[in-house]
C-alpha cells in the first residue's frame, strides 16, 4: 500500500516536515551556498528574500534534489532527502520552477491531471478528477479548463503550473518566484490560496518560496529567511528580519517600513540606492 504524504511525515518528527544541516553547495569553485541550516514544521510559510544571485533559486533546488549537495544533508520526516524512492520524493515535495518552458501540447485540466501521478497506481479515478477540479476552482482557472496550455499567456501558464503543483497534494510546496508573471489581482489571489491551504490545520503542509517582492514576503510568510553572500543573514519573523538595516546591508538601497497593524500588512516603501553599502 502506498503512503500518503501525511503518513510520510508521521514516520519522523511530527512538528518539523524539513531539516536543513550544514548544506554547502558549489558550481565547481564557487562555493553558492554555505552552512545553510533550518528547519520548516508543518501550517509554515517561509520567503526567502536576497538580491539576485543570492542562491535562493539554488537552495530551493537542493532541497529536492535537482541539485546535488556537496556537504550537509536535507530531510523529510528524518529521511534523507538524497535516499528517498522518486515516487516517495514527489509525494512529498511539489515544484514550481520561476520560468515554465514547457509548452505541453494538451488541455489545461489534463496538465493539472498529470499532478496526480504519484497517487495513481493504474488509471486515473472519480478522486483524481474531484481534486482537480477543485483546485482550478480555488485558483479561478475554471474558464481555461479545456483550452490548450501551450497556447496560454506566461501568467496564465503559472498560474497553471502553481495549481499542478497542489494537485500532487504533497507536505512541502517549492516555489520559485510564484508571482513573477502575474498581475496584482492574480498575484493577490494566488498567494492568497496558497497561504489559505497551508493554514488548515487537517494536514501538515507548508510552502518555502523565493520571492523578490519584499512586501509579498512581509504580507504571506510566517517567516522570512534572508540569503546574503551564501549565508543566511537574518531567519525569523517577517518584522525582525525586514529592517531597514538589513535591506540597506543586502539590497543597497535606503527603506522606510511601516510595520503591520492588525488590518494592514507590513508595508516597505524602497527610497534612493545607497552609494556605500553597509
Amino acid at each position: 500500500m502506498m503512503e500518503t504524504p501525511e503518513e510520510l511525515i508521521r514516520g519522523g518528527d511530527s512538528s518539523v516536515i524539513l531539516k536543513v544541516e550544514n548544506l554547502h553547495f558549489r558550481w565547481g569553485a564557487n562555493e553558492v551556498l554555505k552552512n545553510i541550516n533550518f528547519d520548516v514544521s508543518g501550517n509554515e510559510m517561509v520567503a526567502i528574500l536576497g538580491k539576485n544571485g543570492a542562491g535562493k533559486t539554488t537552495l530551493i533546488k537542493c532541497l529536492n534534489r535537482i541539485n546535488q549537495v556537496n556537504e550537509g544533508k536535507v530531510t523529510i520526516a528524518s529521511k534523507d532527502v538524497s535516499k528517498m524512492p522518486l515516487l516517495d520524493l514527489s509525494k512529498s515535495i511539489s515544484y514550481v520552477p520561476q520560468t515554465v518552458r514547457t509548452s505541453f501540447p494538451m488541455e489545461v485540466f489534463d496538465v493539472l491531471m498529470l499532478g496526480r501521478r504519484p497517487h495513481v497506481s493504474w488509471r486515473t479515478s472519480p478522486l483524481d478528477k474531484d481534486v482537480v477540479s477543485q483546485t482550478l476552482r480555488q485558483f479561478g482557472l475554471e474558464e481555461l479548463a479545456f483550452r490548450r496550455f501551450d497556447r496560454l499567456s506566461g501568467g496564465e501558464r503559472q498560474r497553471v503550473v502553481i495549481a499542478k503543483a497542489v494537485v500532487q497534494d504533497p507536505s512541502i510546496y517549492l516555489l520559485d518566484e510564484p508571482t513573477s508573471d502575474l498581475d496584482l489581482w492574480t498575484q493577490l489571489l494566488t498567494m492568497e490560496t496558497i497561504r489559505n491551504i497551508v493554514n488548515d490545520s487537517r494536514s501538515e503542509k507548508s510552502a518555502i518560496f523565493a520571492i523578490h517582492d519584499i512586501n509579498i514576503a512581509a504580507r504571506y510568510s510566517d517567516r522570512v529567511m534572508l540569503l546574503h553572500e551564501g549565508e543566511i543573514l537574518a531567519d525569523g519573523p517577517p518584522e525582525d528580519v525586514i529592517t531597514r538595516s538589513n535591506i540597506a546591508k543586502v539590497f543597497g538601497v535606503e527603506c522606510d517600513i511601516t510595520q503591520a497593524t492588525n488590518d494592514r500588512s507590513m508595508n516597505v516603501v524602497i527610497g534612493k540606492p545607497i552609494t556605500k553599502r553597509m
